[in-house]
């Protein structure tokens, strides 16, 4: 208390940095969510879901329409996250979109030409609300891009922590094109992974770039021939499933938050975040099973 109450007496800045660094660890989703709509059998389909061990498939899965967005997939988009966040046996999300041809290829244009400035708000805040979710998560999420990640995908894409993509993506923003601009998320998430300058370039031209450009700016971490993305996904995800899971989340948690934060205030929320670690018997684990030459077997507790 007294910690917190020193880093709120120097500026309204601090306060603010404070009350966002001093946010408990764990799933992220709550009370603060904007309510979806409900599921029918049809529309479940759209987004499918898998389990492979303590991994979890997102599969985007119109490729009649190149796994557009629509208000409804994201509804079911959102609801597939709420599920997975409240399942203690997942611990990392792969997702990904169905086919070759496209991840995300954007929001669906039909839905979207006879709407108004109240109904484009209302879809840019639904579009939001489920991209925060995933970034709220205590779990990873990696995108599998295998294809066009255009507007709403490369959203999409932004949203997750890890991009690994195939050679043959191509990322983009060509909402200006259209008479818009990217309403997910885009222009921020863009600029504070690649900076603001290379940001209005992506998004004030339209182009579509190759994944080797987006790889060369950081927006996307590794490259894959397209048949070996989703085994390299997998294996990846696989990896971070048998990491401690709180600490994991904490990683994730404390790196979105402290890009936020002045480095002074960044850096004692993560000494907070780790000395959190220290209330978990993973922790107890970990560090017994180091000494002691052997695998740890993390409970996530």
């Amino acid at each position: 208390m007294g910690q917190s109450a020193d880093i709120a007496s120097h500026s309204g800045e601090a306060r603010a940095g404070a009350a966002v660094a001093q946010q408990p660890a764990g799933p992220g989703l709550g009370a603060g969510n904007r309510a979806l709509a409900p599921l029918d059998a049809r529309q479940a389909d759209w987004v499918l879901s898998s389990r492979h061990g303590a991994v979890a498939l997102l599969t985007l899965n119109r490729p009649d329409k190149l796994n557009a967005l629509n208000s409804e997939v994201l509804a079911v988009l959102g609801h597939r996250i709420d599920e997975l966040e409240h399942d203690p046996t997942v611990r990392v999300v792969v997702l990904t979109g169905t086919g070759t041809r496209a991840f995300v290829a954007g929001a669906d244009i039909a839905e979207l030409l006879p709407m108004d400035d109240r109904s484009a708000l209302d879809f840019s805040e639904l579009g939001n609300e489920v991209l925060k979710r995933i970034e709220r998560s205590s779990k990873p999420f990696i995108a599998a891009v295998n294809g066009f990640a255009l507007g709403g995908g490369c959203e999409l894409a932004l949203a997750c922590d890890v991009i690994l993509a195939s050679n043959t993506a191509r990322f983009g923003f060509p909402e200006v094109t259209i008479g818009v601009i990217p309403g997910f998320g885009g222009t921020q998430r863009l600029a504070r992974l690649i900076g603001r300058n290379a940001a209005k370039h992506w998004v004030m031209t339209g182009d579509v770039f190759p994944a080797d450009e987006a790889q060369r700016i950081g927006l996307c971490y590794r490259l894959y021939p397209p048949e070996e993305l989703m085994d390299a996904a997998m294996k990846t995800a696989d990896r971070m499933a048998q990491r401690a899971p709180l600490a994991v989340a904490e990683c994730k948690r404390i790196i979105n938050r402290g890009i936020q934060l002045p480095l002074e205030y960044a850096l004692e929320a993560e000494s907070r975040a780790f000395a959190r670690c220290f209330r978990t018997q993973d922790q107890k684990e970990g560090m017994t099973a180091f000494i002691e030459k052997r695998t740890p077997l993390f409970e996530g507790r």
